[in-house]
């Protein structure tokens, strides 16, 4: 798996504490398809409110080598 992929828990403004990392869920957002519809896709749903373009993995070949795919890692806390 490319390292773009793979979250750092280590960036500043997150907390370090191991409490707090059990208290977060993390959900991959993935998108493949042509790179035309990938980008159309990010941009529909930064326009949306959904998430800032930059937020999402650069572009990365996929499986179907007509294909691409980005990544977009979120986490949010847990409820009880």
């Amino acid at each position: 798996m490319s390292q773009e992929f793979v979250p750092d828990d280590n960036l500043s403004g997150r907390p370090n504490s191991d409490s707090a990392i059990s208290e977060q869920e993390v959900v991959l957002l993935t998108v493949v398809g042509s790179p035309n519809g990938v980008r159309e896709t990010l941009l529909t749903l930064y326009r949306l409110g959904f998430a800032q373009v930059s937020d999402w993995s650069p572009v990365q070949r996929a499986a179907n080598p007509k294909q691409v795919m980005s990544v977009l890692i979120r986490r949010r806390s847990r409820k009880a």
